[in-house]
């Protein structure tokens, strides 16, 4: 078959040629845009990434298209709908980086709780008072973890092993969990009211679009910190700087944001005058955040180890060997 690969990096191509054989195989190292679609005309298997947005536009530019094989655990960058009425099939990668993202938000929590950024700058600047920045400890802290999936089971550990109180918010709760992984299930209300620290691990759809907004936030106690490595839909931005500055939030760690793409080229996003005005004001937002002292955002970067890619690539091959041979693995089910 041919199967062609946005997003990829130059080491990945003998990888993946060696684990296809038999295969035609195309690469791209930029995300697939409707601009660039018409290079994979031909292509029968599309492996994307997350940079790289499957719409309705760029799906209808794909006539040869069968399935979509991404290159993540979340399909929130693909149109389901426009692949359901073409009959594409659709695998993602369920379990790759559990511990590698639970590692990542306890890595932005750290860098908040000892305020590491600030104290790197004025070192670097020729200051050494070590009472400057004064942090706070995460023992006997209680922490909240919105998504008790594979990625929030890890950091219900993490949270156990800095000496944390864990309690857990999840659609679909498991009880058993909570005596093998010693934590609590509450409502979100009640997680949001109880918790020192908010960390999210749940999927991104449309029904936790905003799961923390600018109502339920003001339920959070006054100094809480929040972090979210999962998907920037599910926190609306302007909740956040609401946070911030009524003092509800004393700290905010983000590997990902909503609008990510203005982040990447803010010119063009202000350029583009057919671009949304709420993006526009989203994008906006986002810059406001990163200049404060208070915030850490880093660039969608918590699933980047050289383990979880290595896992990533082999569980994608499995995917594609998959429904090559005609028995299909890890579908996501298409509304």
């Amino acid at each position: 078959m041919l199967i062609a690969f946005s997003d990829i990096e130059e080491w990945e191509r003998p990888k993946l040629t060696e684990a296809l054989k038999g295969h035609t195989l195309k690469f791209m190292a930029e995300a697939l845009t409707t601009e660039n679609a018409a290079q994979f005309a031909d292509a029968e298997i599309i492996s994307p990434f997350v940079r790289s947005k499957l719409t309705a536009e760029v799906i209808a530019k794909l006539p040869k298209l069968k399935h979509i094989a991404t290159r993540s655990t979340g399909f929130d960058h693909i149109d389901l709908a426009s692949c359901k009425k073409r009959g594409i099939s659709v695998s993602n990668v369920p379990s790759y980086g559990e511990n590698t993202v639970a590692e990542h938000a306890f890595a932005l929590l750290s860098a908040l709780s000892h305020r590491i950024p600030e104290a790197i700058d004025y070192t670097k600047r020729g200051g050494f008072i070590p009472t400057t920045f004064r942090g706070f400890d995460l023992k006997g802290r209680t922490l909240g973890v919105i998504g008790a999936g594979r990625i929030g089971q890890h950091s219900i550990k993490i949270g156990n092993g800095f000496g944390m109180n864990v309690i857990a918010f999840d659609a679909f709760p498991k009880p058993e969990l909570e005596a093998t992984l010693n934590f609590k299930y509450v409502a979100l209300e009640e997680l949001l009211r109880e918790s020192d620290v908010v960390t999210l691990h749940t999927v991104y759809t449309k029904e936790t679009h905003h799961l923390i907004n600018q109502s339920n936030i003001t339920l959070m106690k006054r100094g809480a910190v929040l972090i979210n490595t999962a998907r920037g839909g599910l926190v609306e931005t302007g909740a956040l700087l609401k946070g911030l500055r009524e003092g509800i939030l004393a700290g905010v760690g983000l590997d990902v944001v909503e609008e990510e793409s203005g982040m990447i080229d803010e010119e063009m996003a202000v350029l583009n005058t057919k671009a949304d005005v709420e993006k526009l004001r989203i994008a906006i937002a986002n810059h406001a955040l990163l200049e404060k002292p208070n915030v850490i955002i880093t660039p969608h970067s918590a699933f980047n180890t050289s383990e979880a890619i290595e896992r990533i690539l082999a569980t994608t091959t499995e995917n594609i060997t998959a429904f090559a041979a005609g028995t299909p693995h890890n579908i996501v089910p298409l509304p």
